[in-house]
Formats: C-alpha cells, sequence, structure tokens
C-alpha cells in the first residue's frame, strides 16, 4: 500500500524495462506464464491543475518565491506579536499578488483543459470483435488497431500494418510536429501488407517489440514478430514504420496500424515538456539584489534593536508615556522581548523588499513580447511570416549578446540550390542548355551531347538519379505523359505532372539537374525505383537504403540492377568518400572538388560498389542482424554500414550553388559595429566556408586570415596555437580572421583550451568548418562557461543546429526549408538573417534599458520609503513608529510605467543608424551593484538632511510634516531618475552628418546624430529599402529656422558645428529655396542635374554642366569656402537617377576622437561609410 501512494505521488516511480511487448488486436498468449504489462490510456493532459488540486498547488509554487515566502512570513508576524503596521499593510498587496497570479494561471489552464477534452473526444475507428467499432480517442488502447482516412490526423502513435495500396506504403505530412511540408513515404512488413480487410486483421497473429517511448521524433526501434501457419517470422521495425500523433495521412485512401504509444506516452507529448528554463542575466541580478536588501533589512532591523536597547539601559532617559509597557510585558523574558522588538522592527522595514516586482517584470516581459511578433521590419512578406516569441522571459538578454554563432546554409544562404558543376572520371562539366558539356568545349560540339558520352559518364547520372529518399508528386496519377519542359521533352520524356520532393535542398537539385540531363527519376513503388535514361525505362530493386547521419556524413542505396546484380551507390562529403575509395581519379577529383569550394559551390563526391553474390550475401545479413537488434542497434548499424560502404569505384563529384541570403553583409557589418563578434559554424569544407565568409562580409579581403587545419595530433595542435598566438601579438593592428576545422577542433578543446580561446578572442571574425551538430554545441559552451561569462547567441535552421539553439543563452530558429525542428526548440524564430539586426539592436536593447530600469526603480522606490523610516527612529526613541502615512502607490508607483513605455522615434533611428552605441549600455552595465548604490546614494545623503530638525525648523520640510517631507523628497530623486536614464539611453555621439540639398548643390547644414530626426541607414552601407518617403526628410523653409540667437537649426533643433565648419556656415537664416549661390559659403558644383535618362560614367570633376550621374556610380564632391580652402573630399554613391531634387547624407566617423582644438582646422580625411539619397516631387 505505502509502495503505491508513493508512486502515484511520483516519489517511487515503477520499475519498467527497457523494452515493452504489444500483442497486435491484444490477443493475449492462451498459455504460459503471461505478466500484462500496464500502458498509459490516450488521453492528452497539458493542464497542471485539477479542480482539487488547484489551489494548494498554486499556492506552493507561488510561495517558493522568496519575496512572497518572505511577505508570509511578515504578515504571519504580525498576526502573531504588537506590530508599529496593521497586518493589511503586507496582507493585502500579498493577497493582491497571490490572487492576481491564480487567476491568471487558472484562466491558461482552463484554456488547456477546454483544448484537451476536444483532442480526447474526438471520434476514431478500431477494429473489436470482427468490426469497425467507433469510439473517443481517449479510449484508445495500446494493441488496438485503429483505422485512419485520408486527411486524418493519427490519434495515437501507430505501426503501420497495411494500406488501400497493394504494396502497403502511405504518404504523410509531419507538419504539426517538425514544419516539414513534404510527403513522407512510411512503409509496413509484407507479411502484414496484405491484410487489408477487417476479417483479415482479426486473425492476424503478430507481436510488436519496441524501445519505451522517448521524445526524439526520429529513432524508433523494434521488431514485428507475424505467426503464419506455425512459423515465425521476424521483420525490423524503424521509423519509416512508425506513423506518429499529429501527423496526417495523404494521398492515401485509408490505413490500419497497431498502437503501440499511446496519450501522455506518444512523442507528441513527450516533446511538449519544457526545455530546460534558461534565466537572464537581469534575472539573476534580480536575485542578487534580493539578497542585499535583505541582508540590509536584517541590518537595520539589528541595528534598531541594539540602539533601542542601549537607549533603554541609560537611567537619564525616561520611557515616554506612549510607548509604557504593561507590568507583564516588563516581567516577560529579555530574550523573548528582544526577539519581538526584532520581528517588530522587521516589519517595519519589510517594505524594502518589493513584493510586486515579480509580477511587474513578468507582465512587461509577456507584453513586450507582443511588439517583436506585431513588427512588421520583422515579417517576411514572401513566405508570410512573422517573428516568433516562444518564450519571453529572454527579451532583455537580447540586448546584451556578445556573441552571436551562425549555421551557414539556411541561415546565411537561402537554402536554394542550383547545380552548376560536377567531375565525371577527372574532367569538369557545366550544364548547358540541358546537356553536360566538357569544360573548353560549347553547346554546338558535337563531343557535348551526352548521349554520345556512355561508360562513367552515364553511371555516374545514374547514381544522382538513384541515390536519394526524393518523393514524387503527380498532380494525375499515372500520368507521365504531355510535356512543357523543352530539354525533357528534347531527352525523350515529360514531366509535365510530376513534381520532386525532397527534405534535402540538395537531392532534389541534383535529381532535377539529372532529368534535365537526360536521366530521370520518374517512380518509386515499394521497393522499386524506375528511371528514364533518354527515354527508356529501366527499373531497379530498392534492397537497403543506409540512412545518412552526421557522423557518417553520407548516405547509400543498395539496388538490383536490371542485370540482376547488386550495386551500392553512396554521396557525401569527400572526407567521408575519399578515404573509402580504392579506384577512380581520385586526385583529379580531389582538385576539382577543391575548385569548386572556392567558387562557393557545395560539393558532393559520389561512388559506387559492385557486389558479387557472395559478398552481397554477406552484406545482406549483416544489415538485417544489426536493423532486428532491440539492443545496441545503432552501434551494429555503424559497423555493418561501415563493412558495407568500403573498396569504392569513384564516379565524380557535385557543385551545387547555394546564394547568400539579402542584406546579410550589412547585418554582420552592424553586428560587428555594435561590438558583436560573429562565428560561422558549418558542415561544408573550408574553401566553401572560406568563400562564403568572404562574399557575406565575415571575412573582409583586407583581413589576415590565420588557419588552423588538418592538426593529427595534440603537441602539432599545440605548437600551431602558439604560432597563431605569437603572429597575433605581433600584428595586434592588423585585424585577423581564423579559420578552423572540426577534427583540429577536437584536439584544440581536448587539452588545450585555455590557448584556443586566447586565439580566438583576439580575432575579429572565427569560421569553423567540418563541424559535427555537438562541436556546435561545445564551443557555445566553451565561451559560455568562461571565466568572462559572456553572453551567447546560437541562430540556425535545421536540425543539426538544434543542440547549439539549446546551449546558448539565446537560441534562434530560422524559419527555413530544413523543417521546424530548430525553430521548436528555439527561444525566438524569424524568417530571415537580416532581421537579427534589428532584434538585436532594437528590442533587445529597449527591452534590456526597461527592464533594468524598472528593477532599479522597485529596489530605489522602497529604499526611498525605508530609509526615512530608519532614520525616524533615532527621532522617536526607537518606539517602532511608522514615519508617513501608508500612501505608496500614489507617490512611487505610477513613475514605474514609464520605462515600460516606448521609446521615442528618434532614439529608435539613432539606435539603427549607429549600432556602435550599443557598447555603451550593455553587458550588464544596467544591472550591477554600482549602479544601484548610485541610484540610492542621493536618497541617503537628502534624507538624512531632511532629517536635522534645527536645519530644517519652521520650514515646510520639518519633520513635522513627514507628508510633505516625503513627497518632495520622492518628486525631486524621481525627476532626477528620469532625467539621468533619458540621458544614459542616448548613444553617444561621435561623427557628424552632413545634409545636403541641391537643384544644384546649393544647401548645407552639418549637425549632430541626434539632432538627425530623418531616417537614416541600418548599416554603413545604405539600403535603397529602407529609404523613407520624400516628406520624411524635407528640408523646407518651414523646417530650417533660426534660434533666438541666430544659429541655424534643422526642424527646430539646435546645429552644432566645429569651429573649422563655422566658416561654411556663419550664424544666419539660410537662404531661401529661390536664392542663389551664397559667396562664402559654398559655390554651386556644375553638373549636379540628375536626370533618369542618362546612365553615363566618370567622376563629377570630368563632367560638364547638364551632365548626370549614372545609378551606384561613386561621385567626388568638393565643398569651398570663402578664402578659397577646401574640405576634405567627399566620396558619395549615387543609388538612382531623378528629375527631381536629389538628397544625399554622408554619416563620417572620423572625428569622433578629436578635441575640440583638433576641429579648429578641418579633419585630414572624411571617410564616408554610410549614406542616403532621397527624392522630392
Amino acid at each position: 500500500m505505502l509502495r503505491w501512494i508513493r508512486q502515484q505521488l511520483g516519489f517511487d516511480p515503477p520499475h519498467q524495462s527497457e523494452t515493452r511487448t504489444i500483442y497486435v488486436a491484444n490477443r493475449f498468449p492462451q498459455h504460459g506464464h503471461y505478466v500484462p504489462q500496464r500502458f498509459a490510456d490516450n488521453r492528452i493532459i497539458s493542464s497542471k491543475y485539477t479542480i482539487w488540486n488547484f489551489v494548494p498547488k498554486n499556492l506552493f509554487e507561488q510561495f517558493r518565491r522568496i519575496a512572497n515566502f518572505y511577505f508570509l512570513i511578515i504578515f504571519l508576524v504580525q498576526l502573531m506579536i504588537d506590530t508599529p503596521t496593521s497586518p493589511i499593510t503586507s496582507g493585502l498587496p500579498l493577497f493582491f499578488v497571490i490572487t492576481v497570479t491564480a487567476i491568471k494561471q487558472g484562466y491558461e489552464d482552463w484554456l488547456r483543459h477546454k483544448a484537451d477534452n476536444e483532442v480526447n473526444g474526438a471520434p476514431v475507428f478500431v477494429v473489436r470483435s470482427g468490426s469497425l467499432v467507433q469510439t473517443r480517442s481517449k479510449n484508445i488502447r495500446v494493441g488496438d488497431i485503429v483505422r485512419v482516412a485520408k486527411d486524418e490526423t493519427f490519434p495515437v502513435d501507430l505501426v503501420l500494418l497495411s494500406s488501400d495500396r497493394a504494396d502497403g506504403t502511405c504518404h504523410i505530412t509531419t507538419t504539426s510536429l517538425d514544419g516539414e511540408t513534404n510527403l513522407k513515404t512510411h512503409y509496413s512488413v509484407g507479411e502484414t501488407a496484405v491484410c487489408q480487410s477487417v476479417s483479415q486483421l482479426e486473425a492476424l497473429q503478430a507481436v510488436v517489440e519496441c524501445q519505451q517511448p522517448d521524445a526524439d521524433l526520429y529513432r524508433f526501434v523494434g521488431r514485428i514478430t507475424v505467426t503464419q501457419h506455425g512459423e515465425e517470422i521476424v521483420r525490423p521495425l524503424g521509423p519509416e514504420n512508425l506513423l506518429l500523433r499529429g501527423a496526417r495521412l495523404k494521398n492515401t485512401k485509408e490505413i490500419f496500424g497497431v498502437a503501440v504509444y499511446t496519450g501522455m506516452e506518444s512523442k507528441m507529448a513527450l516533446n511538449y515538456k519544457c526545455k530546460s528554463q534558461k534565466r537572464s542575466a537581469v534575472e539573476k541580478s534580480m536575485n542578487t539584489f534580493l539578497l542585499i536588501y535583505l541582508c540590509i533589512l536584517l541590518f537595520e532591523a539589528i541595528l534598531s534593536t541594539i540602539l533601542k536597547y542601549a537607549w533603554q539601559a541609560e537611567d537619564k532617559w525616561d520611557e515616554p508615556f506612549y510607548n509604557q509597557k504593561t507590568e507583564q510585558e516588563r516581567n516577560s523574558s529579555p530574550i523573548l522581548k528582544f526577539i519581538s522588538d526584532f520581528l517588530a522592527f522587521m516589519v517595519l522595514y519589510n517594505f524594502i523588499i518589493p513584493i510586486s516586482l515579480y509580477v511587474t517584470v513578468e507582465m512587461q516581459k509577456f507584453l513586450g513580447s507582443f511588439f517583436i511578433c506585431w513588427d512588421l521590419d520583422l515579417y517576411h512578406e514572401e513566405s508570410d511570416q512573422k517573428a516568433q516569441v516562444n518564450t519571453s522571459d529572454l527579451n532583455e538578454e537580447l540586448g546584451q549578446v556578445e556573441y552571436v554563432f551562425t549555421d551557414k546554409t539556411g541561415t546565411l544562404t537561402e537554402n536554394e540550390m542550383q547545380f552548376r558543376e560536377c567531375s565525371i572520371n577527372g574532367t569538369k562539366y557545366r550544364e548547358v542548355n540541358g546537356k553536360l558539356v566538357p569544360e573548353g568545349m560549347t553547346d554546338d560540339s558535337p563531343d557535348g551531347s551526352l548521349p554520345q558520352l556512355m561508360g562513367e559518364e552515364l553511371l555516374f547520372l545514374k547514381a544522382v538519379s538513384l541515390c536519394h529518399t526524393v518523393q514524387i508528386s503527380y498532380d494525375q496519377p499515372d500520368c507521365l505523359g504531355g510535356g512543357g519542359d523543352p530539354f525533357a521533352h528534347a531527352n525523350g520524356f515529360s514531366s509535365n505532372h510530376m513534381e520532386y520532393y525532397a527534405s534535402s535542398p540538395d537531392e532534389k537539385a541534383l535529381v532535377e539537374a539529372a532529368k534535365r540531363i537526360g536521366v530521370a527519376f520518374t517512380r518509386c513503388s515499394g521497393e522499386t525505383m524506375e528511371i528514364k535514361t533518354f527515354g527508356q525505362s529501366e527499373k531497379y530493386k530498392l534492397l537497403h537504403v543506409l540512412e545518412f547521419d552526421a557522423d557518417r556524413r553520407r548516405m547509400s542505396v543498395i539496388l538490383q540492377t536490371p542485370s540482376g546484380g547488386q550495386v551500392l551507390f553512396t554521396k557525401g562529403a569527400e572526407s567521408a568518400i575519399l578515404p573509402f575509395t580504392t579506384s577512380g581519379e581520385i586526385e583529379k577529383t580531389r582538385l576539382h572538388v577543391d575548385e569548386f569550394a572556392l567558387k562557393g559551390l557545395r560539393t558532393l563526391v559520389v561512388a559506387c560498389r559492385h557486389f558479387s553474390p557472395e559478398e552481397y550475401i554477406e552484406v545482406d545479413r549483416c544489415l538485417n542482424s544489426a536493423r532486428t537488434a532491440l539492443q545496441q542497434r545503432e552501434e551494429r548499424l555503424q559497423e555493418a554500414f561501415s563493412y558495407t560502404e568500403r573498396d569504392l569505384q569513384l564516379l565524380g563529384a557535385t557543385g551545387v550553388e547555394d546564394k547568400l541570403q539579402d542584406k546579410v553583409q550589412e547585418t554582420i557589418e552592424a553586428l560587428r559595429l555594435a561590438g558583436i563578434k560573429v562565428w560561422v559554424l558549418t558542415g561544408d569544407k573550408h574553401e566553401t566556408a572560406v568563400s562564403v565568409s568572404l562574399s557575406c562580409g565575415h571575412f573582409h579581403r583586407t583581413m589576415n586570415i590565420l588557419e588552423l587545419l588538418q592538426q593529427r595530433s595534440d603537441n602539432e595542435c599545440a605548437e600551431q596555437l602558439r604560432r597563431l598566438d605569437r603572429r597575433i601579438k605581433e600584428d595586434h593592428v592588423i585585424q585577423h580572421g581564423l579559420v578552423v576545422d572540426g577534427a583540429s577542433l577536437s584536439l584544440a578543446l581536448r587539452k588545450h583550451e585555455k590557448l584556443f580561446m586566447e586565439v580566438c578572442k583576439n580575432c575579429s571574425a572565427v569560421l569553423c568548418c567540418r563541424m559535427a551538430p555537438l562541436q556546435k554545441a561545445k564551443v557555445v559552451r566553451l565561451f559560455k562557461t568562461s571565466p568572462e561569462k559572456p553572453i551567447t547567441l546560437a541562430i540556425g535552421d535545421g536540425a543539426n543546429d538544434v543542440s547549439m539553439i539549446q546551449e546558448a543563452h539565446v537560441g534562434i530558429g530560422i524559419m527555413g526549408k530544413e523543417g521546424r525542428q530548430a525553430v521548436r526548440n528555439s527561444d525566438y524564430a524569424i524568417a530571415r538573417f537580416k532581421f537579427l539586426a534589428k532584434l538585436l539592436l532594437v528590442h533587445g536593447h529597449f527591452y534590456y534599458i526597461r527592464i533594468a530600469t524598472l528593477v532599479q526603480y522597485f529596489f530605489y522606490k522602497n529604499v526611498c520609503f525605508i530609509t526615512p523610516q530608519f532614520l525616524y527612529q533615532f527621532f522617536c526613541l526607537f518606539s517602532q513608529q511608522g514615519h508617513q502615512q501608508e500612501l505608496s502607490a500614489v507617490f512611487s508607483d505610477l513613475p514605474v510605467l514609464d520605462p515600460v513605455g516606448l521609446l521615442s522615434r528618434l532614439r529608435l533611428l539613432l539606435w539603427i543608424v549607429h549600432p556602435d552605441g550599443r557598447r555603451h549600455h550593455t553587458y550588464g552595465q544596467w544591472t550591477d551593484v554600482w549602479k544601484l548604490d548610485v541610484w540610492n546614494a542621493g536618497l541617503h545623503s537628502y534624507g538624512h538632511h531632511c532629517h536635522l530638525k534645527a536645519r530644517f525648523r519652521d520650514s515646510f520640510l520639518d519633520v513635522d510634516e513627514p507628508f510633505c517631507d516625503m513627497g518632495f523628497n520622492r518628486l525631486l530623486l524621481h525627476l532626477l531618475s528620469l532625467l539621468r536614464r533619458h540621458h544614459l539611453a542616448i548613444p553617444p555621439h561621435p561623427g557628424h552628418v552632413l545634409c545636403v540639398r541641391a537643384a544644384a548643390i546649393q544647401r548645407f547644414c552639418l549637425v549632430r546624430h541626434h539632432h538627425h530626426r530623418h531616417n537614416l541607414p541600418l548599416s554603413r552601407r545604405g539600403e535603397e529599402d529602407l529609404l523613407p518617403t520624400p516628406a520624411a526628410h524635407q528640408h523646407t523653409e518651414e523646417s530650417v529656422s533660426t534660434s533666438p540667437r541666430g544659429d541655424p537649426q534643422l526642424c527646430g533643433v539646435p546645429v552644432l558645428l566645429p569651429a573649422w565648419a563655422e566658416r561654411l556656415f556663419p550664424p544666419g537664416p539660410l537662404p531661401g529655396a529661390n536664392d542663389g549661390p551664397v559667396p562664402g559659403r559654398c559655390q554651386p558644383l556644375p553638373g549636379v542635374r540628375p536626370q533618369q535618362q542618362h546612365q553615363t560614367q566618370g567622376r563629377l570633376a570630368d563632367r560638364g554642366p547638364g551632365r548626370s550621374y549614372g545609378s551606384g556610380e561613386q561621385v567626388g564632391v568638393v565643398l569651398r569656402d570663402e578664402a578659397g580652402g577646401h574640405v576634405p573630399r567627399l566620396e558619395l554613391r549615387v543609388s538612382r537617377e531623378t528629375q527631381q531634387e536629389i538628397y544625399v547624407c554622408v554619416q563620417s566617423h572620423d572625428l569622433k576622437d578629436r578635441t575640440e582644438s583638433e576641429l579648429q582646422t578641418p579633419p585630414p580625411s572624411l571617410t564616408p561609410v554610410s549614406m542616403r539619397v532621397y527624392w522630392s516631387g
């Protein structure tokens, strides 16, 4: 009985074996010793509470928080002893916070109950007693045979028994599970595929043995034993045989399957469990602040108690009449009296701990997350995807990121593959008009047509067409005729109604390229794969599929050819294929692969192996034995794969292009300006990765690229790291980039972590190639746990990025083309990498400022409330009297709304144009203890003076007027705090902006960044899509005015000019729009009349009057003052022509470190780093 109670409470879970045995249709054995197993029912329970346990469980969870538990103790103390304040002062706020939180959590749980009831009550059909019986989903038991019709969702995890197809296959979509929209084919074993009627299924005698439930959607280990005519037939079961709950049946009329995992044991339900809780740096600071203020509270309470008894010990002091004790109190134990007084002072000062802080912070985070989702700048119109916030607890952490670790494929690139080149038998080919043309030949060459190229070339294309897991969808089933593709029609077939679906874009690109050339994959039916070679059909029997995995980095298929032989086709990374090849043009292919990689192409190597009958029998036995094993199946499969994929014949290599995403270069540059280091972690070979890094701006052409590649031992790796470290220190002025491969990284992390970290920290950019998924997580963990404790962010789009996304402080998933595993396991999800800049530099920074200010303000206002109480005890002889009326909310709670509100658009634009200002407002500078002390230093100083009665006697600040005292005190400090916050929230302004308005170039104003109100570019490189409307920057006479002393203004804001600039722009109003050139200010430059129809090239100095400038052209502009001197030359880039006025803004950062004396003369150079072109009219 006791054990049962412990099991029900979860303290002693029942023992489970490593496998479970399921009798199909619940046909249990009639003889022998059978011990029935207990399985979960099919109810889905996502709710936390029931009507019986809601109150105790919710109260228990809420009082686990230190602040809530503390106020509960204070409330109980107020009820037990005589305290200076009413129990209502702590009980009412506590009751309010607990009630509001309980109502919120109860409502959310009621919604979960409602959703659970809808799912559990859905109608389903099961086979029972020889017929189909309709029941509810919650009544399905393990072992039941369930019928699912087309477009229905699977109610449980099923092992497929049969379908309406003769081969027993079916198609499903798993969009709701992993986001993949492509059709997936699942299979039944041959012995059960023939059971397509209810009567046949009722007579089926089969037993399924499989692993216990786990959350991995892509792993299933089991076997099925079918008894036919007294003989037991054993067949392996894998993920391809399992239909997951939540998936949907497609292109199949109906299927029958046996339930193996039900209810909360289904893989979908197991994936509902919460990920490891991530806590932001601000939240950790809150706990630190709470501990500090709790110590202050204890100190003040103990000190006040000691001083009280020290005062009472002096005979000269008489106890005041209002504080006299009864005889019983005087005769009570001194220890009890000391404890009672100590607790009374604790109650008096208890407001130093903010009870409503947690609730306010949570609500601010929750409401703030909607602004990310609602931001149209983070909305991708093409895919109709907006930003997602999977957890709002890390909003402020986005503004603290110091390292960004990003995947390459699908994150920096589009993951849209296009076949470009290939190498076959040592010869390079490219595709031209549906033909493979050897290097150096043209399309018109008679040797360029592949039908004349047989042998190895044709075998290579067949390998590409057959070695994959691509699925085919037909708009009109069994219809392969008709034609719309001229290349396909020319090669003897048409695919007007055929479309390929693949989980890997590389596979789809290669299969489509082979089809265009003339070798088309046309059908995959059960164990048969069909291709058409220039119109001639060939059928291959699929014997085995050796699935791709990140460790092997290759995938293979074993086929039976039309002639009856067995052949293995394999493709993968060159490092995973070439070491196992024994024949073919290995060295030439290796060189071609390197050439493809230098062009930025993704490379795959293709090879084959022909089996003799004896060899295949042994390979088949090894594979079947490994697949049917229930214990250590993965290890045995790896051994079998290694035995099979050897002695390969090299066929060739492919080169596939993956385009960069839009604005990747600008985004990386903006992050770098903000002080964020970007690491690229990719599985590609290092030549491809370096090429992409250069093209996306991660590496610069002027950067010194260092390499840590192909290290074979710990000593060799350590010596190379020391050489790199010396080289970096010697060339400390030069920017360095580091390239590391996976093998060298493993050696470096084994014994030389500190040296590796030292090298990496001194590099501006780091690229890690040939990385396995776990290695990505190790790199993130290495920096996450380093002594500096930097905030890390990982971003990726595929399943291989999940480990590093979960490891980083902040994980971001890209809604790409490789499923939704990364999105499901991330904290935030965005559609494109370019959105990362605004997410970090705008949303992250502002949320950090808001939360940090909110936390500090809460502690500040509570100290503001308590410190006068403490000081007042010196004047009331420590009688534990209150100092003021209890109106804290009126004076101190309302201003807290200010940091939660939206910041002005001016500051928003400042952070977009000036990301380097972020460095002054990040890395915990707003939540350190020193800042907290600054917040309260003025309070203690001012509070002390407020209580010097001699100083303020007969004034409105007399201590006899505590209400006015605290009102003025809070008003003053609130004002100071708001001024301080708004000042510090504005970034430093190291540069100037030169605004040029031209009919010809005619009007100028030089202003500081924070006085410039129009939209500016996201990074140093201007972007046309960020251009505001012409109205956003019209320098009309209404917007350009003068201050009372005659200083020029822009948009009503005074212009700050250095001395040398005032020679160009002396005080006084700017000339009108129709005025001519003003002598002594600036002479108009000839030829600045942009006209849309002209696209000539050249520089301004080479133009005559009336000439124009081409799109994207660089133009030199020289400004002259009245003395004939020259302001340094400015290089502008015109991005578009217009027949109206043109506005150009150039941002220069060469002025940021100059002193006032240095600004008296023109600087030697102005380097334009960003510009903007505006149009009017």
